[in-house]
């Protein structure tokens, strides 16, 4: 996942233990975990295997865009309940960053929680988590220096001594080509398994692979704004490079940000920043599509949310992430797995969408 602006500015475990809450019409628990283990797929080129269906931690710890301006012990442990929903349910890739609820943008770092929550969970059992984290592109991080120093940092947050995907959260300023060498380092000196960007175009994407190449690294993934309302890299290259180049796709704000669960309606807008994106005219015009996709899901006994979800799934060398701040998101989203729609729908799904006007994206991504 990444930062949004809206205008102001692995190998899954065996574990099969109950869950304290359900989603509505969602599969059982024992449904989903099967489902999770056998849609394991690489991260591109690499050794990297991940379910389907990752989980996205932008929001734990967050003051700045989520959880309504404040963190206390009440989404603590609805956000630790959703890290071990997401296990309980075979979904064990997890996202994070460095920047997220860091500093002036949170009241504690993803990346500490994260790390928290899996010593937690590894005191009961022993699980296997596929990790992702960012490089924060900053004005002031220069060369390849900089991308080792901010992972050894994420690392010792984290509290591990490597991790499964380490990525370019957007473009810098300056200093690209030395952040990719900064990657290679890293899987030459062992920190990581695989390396990724986020927020890449398709031509600062074809250049990323081309000069991992030949160091003889593979380029796993670009993290990208990707929904149903939201199609750009359908649209802009980057879906048909990642496909052509053996890149995954990995896609943040796949449910965009709740708005396509079904949740928010015109009279029920979204509270904080996500309010200034999706407004009450937005989620009216939103209507119809929601109405369909409704529809579709009651046809296979799943929710609007799993639906999206799988729409996503269905487009091929797409990993969703999507973020849960409790147990019932995280087992919700585990019931996209282990079932598809049928190409007619997906088609008919994309038809109704493009009536809507996309929503923002990051800025960075048309660079």
């Amino acid at each position: 996942m990444a930062l949004q602006f809206c205008g102001v500015g692995f190998s899954p475990i065996r574990y099969r233990g109950g869950l304290g809450a359900r989603a509505v019409a969602s599969e059982s628990n024992a449904t989903a975990l099967r489902g999770a283990e056998e849609e394991k797929v690489k991260l591109g080129g690499s050794e990297v295997k991940v379910t389907k269906l990752g989980i996205g931690a932008w929001s734990w710890g967050d003051t700045a865009y989520w959880n309504d301006f404040e963190w206390d012990d009440r989404k603590l442990k609805a956000a630790r309940a959703a890290f071990n929903a997401s296990i309980d349910s075979g979904i064990t890739f997890f996202d994070t960053a460095e920047v997220y609820g860091a500093g002036v943008m949170g009241a504690v770092n993803s990346e500490t929680l994260l790390g928290r929550f899996i010593k937690e969970r590894q005191q009961k059992e022993s699980v296997e988590v596929a990790v992702a984290t960012k490089f924060a592109a900053l004005p002031w991080r220069f060369g390849r220096g900089s991308v080792l120093s901010a992972l050894r940092n994420s690392l010792s947050r984290l509290g591990l001594s490597s991790v499964d995907l380490y990525q370019l959260h957007w473009p810098g300023i300056w200093g690209n080509e030395g952040y990719i060498d900064g990657l290679g380092d890293a899987v030459e000196q062992g920190l990581v398994k695989a390396v990724g960007v986020s927020n890449y175009s398709e031509k600062r994407l074809r250049d990323a692979y081309n000069q991992l190449k030949k160091r003889g690294i593979p380029l796993a993934s670009n993290q990208v704004n990707y929904s149903l309302i939201y199609r750009l890299p359908e649209e802009n290259g980057v879906k048909a490079a990642c496909d052509e180049l053996g890149i995954t796709l990995i896609a943040y704000s796949p449910i965009a940000q709740g708005a396509l669960t079904g949740k928010y309606t015109p009279e029920n807008p979204p509270t904080g920043p996500r309010g200034r994106i999706y407004t009450p005219e937005f989620l009216a015009k939103l209507q119809p599509l929601l109405n369909r996709i409704k529809e579709i899901g009651q046809n296979y006994g799943k929710t609007q949310t799993q639906v999206v979800l799988n729409w996503l799934i269905c487009q091929g060398n797409v990993v969703p992430i999507p973020g849960a701040k409790n147990a019932e998101q995280a087992t919700e989203f585990a019931g996209a797995l282990g079932w598809q729609l049928t190409d007619q729908e997906i088609e008919e799904l994309r038809s109704v969408a493009s009536e809507t006007k996309p929503v923002i994206g990051f800025p960075v991504e048309k660079l």
